[in-house]
């Protein structure tokens, strides 16, 4: 869910960096009464995202433009499908078109690159997530587009869960040392997550109870390894060197959570 606040000021800020404080072309050339119609049509096959930002685009814009959407998020587009009609102010047409563009075809891109990953996880008990490799200002457009598309949230923030990566255990000394100060300082509703990258850092993790433990950079090989030492003992994660080669390898080796994409 998505909070309209916090997609207006997307908006806005998109429209005043393509704006600035005038249209040269537009407010020197077309009245304010001309009225003009538009549609939104699909250029290639894949996931719908982001059609409701973009009709609101137009409204923060200048407004007078009506927009009868017709494929909803989430709808397998494909090459010739229209979305939405729009009649109205051509003026507001103009302005707010390529924002209206940008942000509907970013979302859905991300949106079928995670379909893809979820299709080639049909038929196994693991989940594609994301992760907090996002653009500046776009996170929560960019993990909608994610759930969109089938997969799964993983935190937000840094403030949504405590996951020890390798340059914090470097930093701390040892994951035992780390998992015991986190314990002890953050209370006992916290789960804590250890990035591993040998088994002996995987059985230390083990050891102090740590309920998700991340699987970082292995070979397909390792990563089997590592799920049948764990076994159930903790969630598992992987992420790093994920590619449509070898997925089907990492989805053998019986994880449970792929992060990133393809």
């Amino acid at each position: 869910m998505l909070n309209q606040i916090y997609i207006d000021n997307i908006i806005n800020t998109a429209l005043f960096e393509d704006i600035n404080y005038i249209d040269v072309t537009t407010d020197n050339l077309i009245d304010d009464s001309h009225q003009s119609s538009a549609y939104f049509i699909a250029k290639d096959s894949g996931v719908l995202c982001g059609i409701d930002i973009a009709a609101r685009v137009f409204e923060l814009a200048g407004g007078n433009v009506e927009t009868e959407i017709l494929l909803k998020d989430g709808t397998q587009v494909k090459k010739g499908d229209v979305i939405a009609n729009l009649k109205g102010s051509t003026k507001t047409l103009l302005k707010g078109e390529r924002t209206a563009l940008n942000l509907l075809q970013h979302m859905s891109g991300i949106a079928t690159a995670a379909n893809k990953c979820v299709r080639l996880a049909e038929g196994t008990n693991a989940k594609i997530t994301d992760t907090r490799k996002t653009l500046p200002g776009l996170r929560a457009l960019q993990k909608y587009a994610v759930t969109v598309g089938g997969g799964r949230n993983h935190r937000f923030n840094l403030s949504d869960g405590a996951m020890l990566k390798d340059n914090h255990i470097d930093a701390y000394g040892s994951i035992t040392a780390a998992v015991r100060a986190l314990r002890e300082k953050a209370g006992h509703m916290l789960k804590i997550e250890v990035e591993v990258r040998t088994f002996e850092e995987l059985k230390e993790a083990l050891d102090c109870g740590c309920e998700i433990i991340m699987l970082d950079n292995m070979s397909t090989e390792d990563m089997k390894k590592a799920v049948e030492l764990i076994d159930g003992r903790a969630q598992t994660e992987c992420s790093g060197n994920v590619t449509k080669e070898n997925i089907a390898m990492i989805l053998d080796a019986g994880i449970g959570y792929i992060l990133g994409g393809l």
